[in-house]
């Protein structure tokens, strides 16, 4: 089993990534948003193993290999099979992503688009130490994984190092220098009269019967002076999400807000979270309570979270016992720093000899991003959208070796690659939808990332 410790210490886990955050391969799963679903987050230093889906082929530490991405990760899963006996969400494992692209080949769905951006469908990288936040409790715990090394020795190494740069990071500490306001330009892959024309065509295919719902996203670029994790700083700051995260994939790097879960797994049992139903903030408190009210009770976005509520719990019966599957919370309002949004809980036991892997592959993509059915819904998404969505609506987190995981949908998030931002936005169409405000909220989904890429004045 892996080592691990409660440190003598605490600094939020912001603080110690800060001091990793500059090198390749390190991560931070960060739950910003103290809520029920916002406690625990997770570093990861000190990578051993890193596996890719490049275009289909399985990389295995730069190298490629026979076989399949998911079939490597789930046989990996199970060789290196542990218990954990604690709290903690894990002590050993990886954590990386699958790009929503990374669902077209499962479903059989073909792209008419080429790459915005190239980085691998998928990705995960198994580290040797995690470092892990209790924000209830206000505790730190370091973790070492057991096939590498004496835990001891490992955990004595690492906390030494932590030590040493925190100790540098307080001596070292500066403000950042940034260029002024208006250092940075803009462009959306849709003109506000082209996304009502496509909207327009979904609708279609949903009076003819094709599909009940889908969700329809422009794609957005925005090249500014501020660096990526600066960015990730303003919006853990000013836009705290339960499902944010920081990736430093050296060449790329992703910076996530996300406020929606994919899919859990714990002691046996799934849960997803699918969020369909969207408000701003009011500027007044009696605003605000009016806007959430009005979420609560639109019929058109409860419709359209029951229609994906049905397709998940579909989905997640494929891999769980037979009458487990069972909806718990259908209709709630969760509230963060710029919108609402209407949320579902549906939960699961797992079968059998089942990973996390299976699980995950078994529901991806997510229900809420995609529509119903999902692979006529990805077609219609291919025809319509102009442009691939690469990670956007993907999924980020981390798979356990006592075959748990925890992973968000990538909304809110942006890849940054060659001095550029990549990030997509969207929201569900239904026969109800309204050309304007459909538009007008994929301004809103995107406001607090395109601030926090402004430059200061």
């Amino acid at each position: 089993m892996a080592n691990y410790k409660e440190w003598t210490r605490y600094y939020p886990a912001v603080d110690i990534y800060s001091c990793y955050s500059e090198e390749e391969d390190t991560v931070f799963l960060d739950s910003s948003l103290e809520n029920r679903y916002g406690n625990y987050s997770i570093i990861g230093i000190h990578p051993y193993l890193k596996v890719e889906d490049r275009n289909g082929e399985l990389f295995v530490n730069g190298v490629v290999q026979e076989g399949s991405f998911a079939d490597y990760i789930s046989k990996y899963l199970k060789v290196h099979g542990e218990e954990n006996p604690t709290t903690l969400p894990l002590l050993s494992g990886a954590i990386g992503y699958l790009a929503y692209d990374f669902g077209l080949r499962p479903n059989e769905v073909s792209s008419r688009h080429l790459k915005d951006v190239d980085i691998p469908e998928g990705l995960f990288i198994f580290y040797e130490h995690f470092i892990i936040e209790d924000q209830r409790n206000r505790k730190i715990y370091l973790t070492a994984a057991h096939p590498l090394y004496n835990g001891e020795d490992s955990l004595g190494a690492l906390e030494k190092d932590l030590e040493e740069r925190l100790y540098h990071r307080a001596a070292n500490l500066s403000p950042a220098k940034l260029k002024k306001s208006g250092d940075f330009k803009l462009y959306s892959d849709f003109e506000k009269e082209q996304y009502y024309e496509a909207i327009n065509k979904v609708i279609n295919y949903i009076v003819e019967g094709d599909i009940y719902i889908a969700n329809m996203t422009r794609q957005i670029i925005m090249e500014s002076p501020v660096q990526p994790y600066e960015v990730f700083l303003r919006l853990h700051k000013n836009n705290p999400a339960p499902f944010s995260g920081y990736l430093n994939f050296g060449d790329f790097k992703i910076v996530c807000s996300s406020p929606e879960r994919f899919l859990k797994l714990g002691d046996g049992i799934a849960e997803t979270r699918p969020i369909k139903g969207t408000r701003k903030r009011g500027e007044t408190p009696e605003e605000d309570d009016a806007l959430r009210t009005e979420l609560l009770h639109s019929s058109k976005d409860r419709s359209e979270l029951l229609m994906i509520v049905d397709l998940e719990r579909n989905d997640l019966n494929k891999v769980c016992e037979p009458g487990s599957v069972e909806v718990t919370q259908l209709f709630d309002v969760e509230a963060y720093a710029t919108v609402f949004h209407l949320v579902s809980t549906i939960v699961g036991k797992l079968k059998e000899g089942m990973t996390s892997m299976d699980l995950l592959m078994a529901m991806f993509p997510g229900g809420s991003i995609t529509g119903a059915p999902k692979r006529r819904a990805m077609e219609i998404i291919d025809e319509v959208e102009h442009s691939r969505r690469g990670l956007y609506t993907g999924s980020i987190g981390y798979l356990s070796f006592d075959n748990s995981c925890d992973f968000n949908i990538v909304i809110r998030t942006a890849v940054y690659k060659d001095g550029m931002y990549h990030l997509g936005v969207g929201g569900g169409i239904t026969c109800e939808s309204e050309l304007e405000f459909e538009f007008e909220e994929t301004e809103q989904k995107a406001k607090a990332l395109l601030e926090a890429m402004k430059s200061l004045k």
